[in-house]
């Protein structure tokens, strides 16, 4: 018998990377995961279904930021909240811009970079604490949580690394803001944003590879990997996922996966 899911969890960014390992370790027979990625992961579908887990795919440009907010926003009330036990919002997805100063970022990818890593997670925290708060009115008493995935780089200032820098240091100012909200509000949601520690990731792989003329701090990524210092993908999304179900989750708006 199939077991009717009973905790709704939506991640952005989770067709590669930690985002993936996340997706992958979220599968269970209660959980309806939503993923909301550029493409669909296929070898995630063929895990869902063997493993009876309700997954749903969303082929979605994230840096259509409006759109994305309007469709999570429709599908929200759409559902039937009585059946879920609690809601989880995890914005994961992110993109680097090309690394160099500033004035070298050519504005599309400035823009991009912008919209993916802080515009489109404010605009899905909005849809989602505001279709999950007209659940709370309707008395639905269900846990809300909201965990965006930030950086280090969000809280140390890096040369070459401006956009990626900037949407960090927004994200978990946004989070700190919204955190704000919600705890004047009845049954409010609760909000972390979570620094995952250093990975090994295709991002990674795109800093070893700057150019020292234009990146001074290259050569630090390069010891990481050289030293062992990164984490796989599975093992940071644990700590990540781990993170999440902490009983101290949201008492600490903007936090280190390593505290």
């Amino acid at each position: 018998m199939r077991i009717t899911p009973q905790h709704l969890t939506i991640l952005t960014g989770g067709s590669r990377g930690m985002g993936l390992a996340m997706a992958q370790q979220l599968l269970a027979p209660d959980r309806m995961l939503l993923c909301i990625s550029r493409h669909e992961n296929a070898a995630l579908a063929r895990q869902a279904e063997a493993t009876g887990a309700a997954l749903l795919q969303w082929a979605q440009d994230l840096s259509d930021t409006v759109a994305s907010r309007e469709r999570l926003r429709d599908w929200l009330h759409g559902l039937d909240s009585e059946s879920l036990h609690s809601a989880t919002l995890i914005n994961n997805a992110g993109v680097l811009a090309p690394i160099g100063p500033l004035n070298t970022c050519p504005p599309d990818q400035l823009s991009n970079a912008l919209r993916v890593g802080l515009e489109a997670p404010m605009q899905l925290t909005a849809a989602f604490l505001g279709a999950t708060g007209a659940w709370v009115d309707l008395g639905w008493r269900g846990p809300r949580k909201v965990l965006n995935i930030s950086s280090g780089l969000g809280r140390h200032a890096m040369a070459s690394q401006g956009p990626y820098c900037a949407a960090k240091a927004g994200m978990d100012h946004f989070t700190r803001c919204s955190a704000l909200d919600e705890a004047q509000r009845p049954h409010g949601a609760l909000m972390v944003s979570l620094a995952p520690g250093v990975i090994d990731t295709d991002m990674q792989t795109e800093l070893r590879a700057g150019d020292p003329a234009t990146f001074p701090d290259r050569q630090r990524f390069v010891e990481l990997q050289r030293q062992g210092q990164l984490s796989s993908p599975d093992a940071a999304a644990q700590r990540v996922l781990a993170w999440l179900d902490r009983p101290d989750f949201g008492q600490q708006p903007v936090a280190d996966v390593r505290d």
